[in-house]
């Protein structure tokens, strides 16, 4: 048996977990910074490394307590270190390197975007899953790949400008939906038609499996607000969402929502024609998002191949898939040394 401690701390929540066997959650601890980001519409990085600063040694004691573990019992130490911000990733790695320096524990440095697409084999039996089309849509990703075993992916596209996450938050700025963006959308989108206005689906080229949602997020901001007025940083707007009417503001957030996951659904329909999967594997916070399960299913179906996605506790940033993609390092002996690095640039 292996229990791999996790550490996340990539973004704005500081995460420990333990988890045995590469698929068994003992615990998963997440203190969120939503309320310390709140005020500003989006995450500030001085103020999450100051709060992963003040988090993570309770963050990870609370994870072994819950697990029922001492830090002698743990069989490695994984962190995320990459990609990400970088003074939040310094927190975790550092955190890390402590704990293997003090007791001797194997170090193991894992990649967040990957861990995403590991996220959905959590609290499941085994499953064969391979070769898989993986997707990982968050605040920060919008990437595509052929999997072919937890620790071999091949990148096959890539968003060009702003990924589906940050589309999301964006628009709900637009449309003052609230904070976090991406669930407050996706609720006020449930209420509203998608027929009643028209928004674009950017396909690029015909085979393109990359994504570009930033004229998404533009037409959605000339719908509701009109054209920009003015010039030298003077720009002003015809009206804002506050001039919408409630049915209104429901109706534009379904109306992006329907475009946003149609262009994921269609992406992931050329990737499966291309690679002829086994399976696909969705990860990332807009995992979450009703739409995007909903029309996997149907994705699923309408191919005859299973859809993996995390259950809901996986799907916006964790420590246990970091432990549990770990898991699978620690068995091929693959681990890091006290120089591991964090790294904010995105993965391939």
């Amino acid at each position: 048996m292996t229990l791999i401690l996790g550490i996340e701390t990539s973004c704005d929540e500081t995460a420990a977990a333990v988890v045995e066997d590469g698929r068994a959650v003992r615990s998963n601890i997440i203190a969120s910074q939503h309320d310390l980001h709140k005020r500003y519409g989006g995450v500030v990085p001085e103020i999450a490394g100051r709060a992963h600063i003040e988090k993570i040694t309770p963050v990870i004691d609370q994870a072994l307590t819950t697990a029922g573990v001492t830090i002698q019992q743990i069989s490695a130490v994984a962190v995320g270190n990459r990609p990400g911000l970088i003074g939040s990733l310094l927190i975790g790695v550092s955190a890390a390197k402590a704990i293997t320096w003090s007791t001797d524990k194997p170090l193991i440095g894992v990649d967040h975007v990957h861990a995403h697409l590991y996220a959905a084999a959590l609290d499941q039996p085994d499953w064969s899953a391979y070769p898989a089309i993986g997707l990982v849509v968050s605040g920060g990703h919008s990437n595509l790949y052929r999997v072919d075993s937890p620790l071999k992916t091949h990148r096959l596209g890539h968003t060009i400008d702003d990924a589906v996450g940050e589309a999301y938050d964006k628009a709900a700025v637009i449309l003052d939906a609230g904070y976090p963006g991406g669930p407050m959308l996706d609720k006020l989108a449930q209420q509203g038609d998608p027929k009643q206005f028209k928004l674009p689906r950017s396909l690029l080229d015909a085979d393109s499996l990359d994504f570009s949602y930033s004229g998404l997020k533009t037409a959605l901001l000339y719908a509701v607000r009109g054209k920009p007025q003015g010039r030298r940083g003077q720009t002003t707007f015809e009206r804002s969402a506050a001039d919408l009417s409630d049915q209104d503001r429901q109706n534009f957030a379904a109306a992006f929502q329907h475009a946003a996951i149609d262009t994921l659904i269609i992406k992931l329909q050329r990737a499966i024609d291309r690679v002829k999967p086994a399976s696909v594997i969705i990860g990332g916070g807009v995992s979450a998002n009703s739409l995007l399960r909903s029309r996997s299913a149907e994705l699923a179906d309408k191919n005859s191949i299973p859809v993996h996605i995390p259950k809901m506790a996986y799907c916006m940033d964790n420590a246990a898939m970091i432990a549990g993609l770990a898991h699978h390092h620690f068995q091929a002996n693959q681990f890091d040394d006290l120089d591991l690095p964090a790294i904010a640039t995105t993965s391939l």
